[in-house]
């Protein structure tokens, strides 16, 4: 008899989880039938004692807990310590090992052309990938925050900026389903064919952020491609 091998997704209200459905069509075109992939909807990341780990090899983690998640980690990967956050955990004879695949997921999906400078909104777990995305690829960058710091551009001074990036990429969560009438708040006037719009959500397929984008004339991106080479990356770090 096969031994079971769990997988899942820590994170909150993850019901509309992309993951579980990929890696269940990917277990099943594989043939794995001794793998599942469960998700573990924590309510605060202390119920990570909860889960009995013992039979799971691997998770997956997302908003809001990829900073969080560090303190109960045995190790960290160079790369995910580098950005301070972690997307994926190996688990080897109950030791937590963390990793850091979106930042691959990101550059795997960027198109390949050559961009001058990025504009990120955000400040989170994910955003602290794609900054350190761009950094291996060279391409300043600036961010957009709420938060009152001298390190971030605030929403309300972006009009005589938006013009100077090339690459405008959204890792807030502003935009996803069911909020799917929330909109980034930024001068879409500015926005013409010479930008490249980025946006990490994948559910709805288009946000409105990449739909009044587009209409600018921009090029626009979601988040599913990346998604998928992250996931992919996650597999690979399981089974090495």
């Amino acid at each position: 008899m096969l031994t079971k091998k769990t997988f899942g997704l820590i994170g909150k209200n993850i019901d509309y989880s992309f993951s579980r459905s990929y890696f269940s069509k990917k277990f099943k075109k594989l043939q794995l039938t001794n793998c599942e992939y469960v998700n573990f909807d924590l309510k605060s990341i202390e119920e990570l004692s909860t889960i009995n780990l013992n039979e799971v090899y691997g998770f997956n983690v997302t908003i809001p807990y990829k900073t969080e998640i560090i303190k109960f980690l045995d190790k960290i990967d160079p790369e995910a310590e580098k950005i301070g956050a972690v997307n994926t955990i190996k688990i080897n004879r109950r030791e937590l090992i963390g990793f850091n695949t979106d930042y691959i997921g990101f550059l795997k999906s960027l198109p390949r052309r050559k961009f001058k400078r990025a504009l990120i909104f955000g400040t989170g777990g994910a955003s602290k990938a794609i900054q350190h995305a761009l950094s291996k690829i060279n391409i300043p960058l600036e961010i957009v925050s709420r938060k009152n710091d001298k390190r971030y551009l605030s929403y309300s001074n972006l009009n005589t900026k938006i013009t100077g990036f090339d690459l405008i990429i959204n890792t807030t969560p502003v935009g996803t389903y069911p909020n799917v009438n929330s909109i980034l708040e930024i001068p879409y006037d500015l926005i013409d064919s010479s930008h490249t719009c980025y946006d990490l959500i994948y559910n709805p397929k288009k946000t409105r952020f990449l739909i009044e984008s587009e209409k600018k004339g921009a090029h626009v991106i979601n988040g599913l491609t990346m998604l998928e080479f992250q996931a992919e990356a996650s597999w690979d770090i399981w089974n090495s």
